[in-house]
């Protein structure tokens, strides 16, 4: 929320013009029988709020809007978010901003952002944000830095536009899904491909030694606040039973016939035989290679091994596949997820997302015949962020479900997955400030 690329700002914009005009429609007269207890669109804010997750609007009087409950979701988490993402063209995302489904009317039929007339208005805010914005890194190689859904509450990618132009750019593309496996890398594969028709050569995935150690049992880091001693000091058992959860990554992208690469993140505590336990588990349950990469101290050279190795990997055949069909029932596409790619027992449906997938089954397949957006912590192959490692023997509650249709994804609520975050004790603001006489942040990094 600094403002880096604009994306964020029309995102808001747009997401909140149409709850605007949501509550307009209220206002004057209701015509379409909107009922208020269906509407599934929020406001949406870019900034970690935990106070605006459930809210009371429309009071102080009739001149005020009709009282409803509502609240706020943080901008990545907006469909319109994920509409950028995913949109192929200016004419895609006119089309999917009309599709958004906001609720339904009295007697059960659904209502979008075309019925309320504010799809075009909506496609005018962001036409320029389609744009891919074009930045670089310190020594120069081009990068697009364009929407940013993240992927444990949304489906964590990158624009499809951005790939596109990058593709006609270079010979290689590296396009980045957020989180693991589980989540981004999931979501990459079985939403984002199909709409533009791309499939990935390889995957490359990041590890390191001290986020390891953590899914071994060992340390506990708290946001904000510095590693302790446990996480920093050689600890090799530790390490290996971490691994668990990385040899868990390197499955999931075998699921997808996909050849993938570990980089191994490199820290100055991180030691030897810490590092030479991960290579050599990577190998041995599926990974190409696994490589050490330092670019943080030595830039483009500190990657040079990595690159090679991903050239290698994505030189090789595969065999790309999706996990589920999208004519698979609403639950059955769920499941495959839960138990293919988190390794769990199966799912539990809870009252809500069982009501709401009956009545998307009643509006027929242009709402059931869509691949799923699990949202869930990104802190465990599981939905609960306190089962570490690679969990065994659990069921996955399925919360709430939405249909975004715009997306073109039904978008699966995992536990208690929040879609506005809140500030952790001590906020990374308190270190930032300004340089009154040379107009520098500092307090960032």
């Amino acid at each position: 929320n600094l403002h880096l690329t604009g994306d964020n700002h029309a995102v808001s914009v747009t997401h909140n013009l149409l709850s605007a005009f949501i509550d307009n429609h209220l206002m004057h007269g209701n015509k379409m029988n909107i009922d208020p207890f269906s509407i599934t669109w929020p406001r949406v804010v870019d900034i970690s709020d935990r106070a605006l997750r459930n809210i009371i609007i429309g009071l102080g009087g009739k001149d005020q809007g009709v009282p409803r409950e509502t609240g706020f979701d943080i901008c990545v988490a907006s469909e319109v978010m994920a509409i950028l993402a995913l949109a192929t063209s200016l004419k895609d995302m006119r089309e999917r901003l009309g599709r958004i489904i906001i609720g339904s009317t009295r007697d059960g039929k659904p209502v979008s952002a075309e019925d309320l007339k504010c799809a075009g208005a909506m496609t005018v805010l962001m036409k320029d944000a389609l744009k891919p914005n074009l930045l670089q890194t310190l020594e120069n190689t081009p990068a697009f830095v364009h929407s940013g859904p993240f992927g444990n509450i949304a489906h964590g990618n990158s624009s499809i536009v951005a790939d596109q132009v990058a593709l006609k750019c270079a010979d290689f593309v590296i396009t980045e899904s957020g989180f693991g496996a589980d989540l981004g890398a999931e979501k990459f594969m079985n939403i984002k491909c199909r709409y533009s028709g791309l499939t990935p050569n390889a995957a490359v995935i990041v590890a390191t030694v001290r986020a390891l150690k953590m899914h071994g049992g060992v340390g506990k880091i708290v946001a904000g606040k510095p590693l302790p001693d446990e996480l920093v000091r050689e600890n090799i058992p530790a390490v290996e039973k971490g691994c668990e959860n990385l040899i868990q990554m390197i499955e999931n992208m075998k699921l997808f016939g996909i050849p993938s690469v570990v980089a191994i993140n490199t820290f100055h505590t991180d030691t030897r035989a810490e590092i030479e336990a991960i290579k050599t588990l990577a190998r041995e349950y599926g990974a190409e290679d696994a490589i050490e990469s330092n670019h943080w101290a030595r830039g483009g050279a500190g990657a040079e091994e990595l690159a090679e190795a991903v050239v290698a990997a994505a030189q090789k055949p595969s065999k790309f596949g999706f996990l589920y069909p999208l004519e698979a029932s609403i639950e059955e596409k769920m499941e495959t997820i839960a138990t293919k790619v988190y390794g769990a027992d199966g799912i539990d449906i809870l009252p809500v997302a069982r009501k709401k997938i009956k009545q998307f089954n009643e509006w027929g397949p242009k709402y059931t015949h869509l691949p799923i957006c699990m949202a869930k912590t990104h802190l465990s192959l599981s939905h609960d962020p306190t089962l570490l490692g690679r969990p065994r023997h659990f069921t996955v509650p399925i919360r709430d479900i939405t249909a975004s249709v715009g997306a073109g994804f039904l978008y699966a609520l995992l536990g208690d997955m929040r879609t506005m975050p809140g500030l952790p004790s001590k906020p990374a603001g308190e270190a930032v400030d300004i340089d009154v006489n040379t107009g520098k942040i500092v307090g960032l990094f």
